[in-house]
């Protein structure tokens, strides 16, 4: 028996030189609590001229989240943040009353054959924290809290789960876990949380 009501299917969406996957807006689901966006990027295996080029655009009232699966970003903001992060680490961007950032692939791998495999989750903000100060966070892969049980291995990437907490300094109630599975199995995530 499922409780699933809706399956969201990805719809193609030009973010400049880059196609992604669109989840969230979607007509009969415009946010999932308070997800208000996601944008699955790749799996794409890019040529040496192809690379990832998001100028620098601004964000209000909102956080989002980037985790990469394979490749590499640099993301750099206008609070003078520039780093360069990689796969299992996590960008946690709250724009608060207004940032500016892009997201480019490094100067090292220009002139190269890639792959980039990601998301990027919008997360609007509680009313009350729409104008906060900006901040940005990077969490180092070692710092997400991860384990095993049996064939499953767990990655807490955001909120809490599990009576565990990842580091990511969230503004409301909310998880984002990665579960992956050796042998065939069935998960009930809704038990333990």
């Amino acid at each position: 028996m499922s409780n699933i009501d809706l399956i969201i299917e990805e719809r193609a969406a030009d973010i400049g030189d880059f196609m992604v996957g669109s989840l969230l807006p979607f007509r009969q689901k415009r946010m999932v609590g308070p997800f208000a966006f996601i944008d699955h990027m790749g799996p794409a295996e890019m040529d040496e001229n192809q690379n990832l080029d998001v100028s620098p655009h601004p964000h209000i009232g909102l956080s989002t989240l980037t985790f990469l699966f394979e490749g590499c970003i640099v993301h750099k903001d206008s609070l003078g943040n520039e780093i360069e992060f990689e796969p299992d680490a996590v960008n946690w961007m709250t724009a608060g009353k207004g940032i500016v950032h892009s997201e480019r692939t490094p100067q090292n791998l220009r002139g190269k054959k890639k792959t980039l495999h990601g998301l990027q989750i919008w997360v609007a903000l509680p009313k009350a924290l729409e104008k906060m100060q900006p901040q940005f966070t990077h969490v180092k892969k070692e710092e997400i809290p991860h384990w095993q049980d049996g064939d499953l291995h767990y990655r807490l990437i955001a909120g809490e789960a599990f009576n565990k907490k990842s580091p990511v300094p969230v503004h409301s109630k909310l998880y984002f876990i990665e579960i992956k599975s050796t042998a065939k199995t069935q998960v009930n995530i809704g038990k333990d949380l």
